[in-house]
């Protein structure tokens, strides 16, 4: 292999070339395909203004980095392994990059002829699973190597981390669709509607509806603080230990109290979580608590509105709370009305962010079930 001659750099070319790779890296598809698409780009770019003229990817197996593929000009060595404790390899883990030209005498000369080069920069990319090396001419300006491997270093590792965010939050969508009520129960001459829509990918809230007899339903709704998966897994939580607690026959005030303890013993980061729980007799006689829950509101047929707020505080930052049950009485034609404060908060679109009377509010959501 020949190392191509180092002609002057053309900087308006080189960030030209470098904005191209960074638009392939972030149109590509998978984890691998990312990481062959940077390294071929980088190989086949700049081998004129960086004097780049092979490469290696090496991915991590324990204490060592296993050569896993070669781009043109680079020796082929099937199995070949380096330990993470080779001086380069240690300060490209410790700084992201590396470059190191011949006659550093932290090269091992024995490693280095056996990949067929003497002077190189590597990168680390995907939390140190993945080492990229690569071949450098002697004589090329080593500050513009590193910038322009730094900057396609930070958009790899930016590529790598979205593709993983985005398979958490598939699945915390899987659990959250598969705790969501899919169908509304059939119960006497009463009538249910449930909707949530979450302001980013995957919410905290949460609802469902709890056949206990045939002449009792539960109906349950809760915000956990946070989103992502452990808002996801913490509903999760949630929604076990209400049927578990239901199962066990325990009353209204227990089934609560327990939940409580089960939230503060959570080892997720997000701890703290208003429930409203109520149970609905085919009569129309409604108990409930609320534990730190915006207050749903009954609303009569005569438009008398009463708030639901007997109860106690949220659920996770005290393990021995005590809740207290309130209680209502349906009458054909009265509604029942829950809701998150995220339906309360959210801005009508055109309206100024910051000013209390922005917000859609509760009055707002009164008038509307009133129509």
């Amino acid at each position: 292999m020949n190392p191509p001659d180092v002609r002057p750099v053309d900087y308006r070319q080189l960030m030209k070339k470098v904005e191209q790779v960074v638009r392939e890296i972030e149109a590509s598809g998978e984890t691998g395909a990312t990481i062959h698409t940077l390294a071929s780009a980088i190989v086949g770019r700049f081998r004129d203004e960086l004097g780049i003229y092979g490469g290696r990817l090496y991915r991590r197996e324990g204490e060592e980095y296993e050569l896993a593929a070669t781009f043109p000009e680079s020796r082929e060595l099937e199995g070949f392994r380096v330990p993470v404790d080779y001086a380069p390899i240690d300060i490209a883990l410790a700084e992201g990059i590396v470059y190191m030209s011949a006659g550093d005498p932290r090269i091992d000369p024995a490693i280095e002829s056996r990949i067929g080069v003497e002077s190189f920069a590597a990168i680390v990319v995907g939390d140190e699973e993945f080492l990229l090396a690569f071949n450098v001419s002697p004589g090329v300006h080593k500050d513009d190597v590193l910038f322009s491997l730094g900057v396609l270093r930070h958009t790899i590792n930016q590529k790598l981390r979205h593709e993983r965010m985005a398979g958490v939050f598939s699945q915390a969508r899987k659990i959250q669709a598969s705790i969501l009520p899919r169908r509304m129960p059939v119960y006497g001459n009463f009538e249910f509607a449930g909707r949530t829509q979450p302001m980013e990918e995957v919410g905290g809230d949460f609802y469902d509806l709890i056949p206990i007899t045939d002449k009792i339903l539960g109906l349950a709704i809760a915000d956990v603080s946070g989103h992502g998966l452990p808002a996801a897994l913490q509903v999760r939580d949630i929604y076990m230990g209400l049927r578990m607690g239901l199962a066990r026959d325990l009353k209204i005030v227990r089934t609560v109290e327990r939940l409580n303890q089960i939230i503060h013993r959570s080892t997720l980061t997000s701890r703290f979580v208003s429930v409203f729980y109520g149970e609905l007799e085919l009569s129309g006689i409604f108990i409930y608590v609320n534990a730190g829950h915006p207050p749903p509101f009954h609303l009569s047929t005569a438009g008398d509105v009463r708030f639901l707020e007997e109860g106690g505080a949220v659920l996770g930052p005290v393990a021995d709370a005590t809740y207290e049950r309130g209680f209502v009485r349906m009458q054909p034609g009265d509604l029942l009305v829950f809701y998150t404060d995220g339906m309360i908060e959210a801005i009508p679109a055109g309206a100024e962010e910051g000013d209390p009377d922005a917000e859609y509010g509760v009055e707002r959501l009164i008038a509307l079930a009133r129509e």
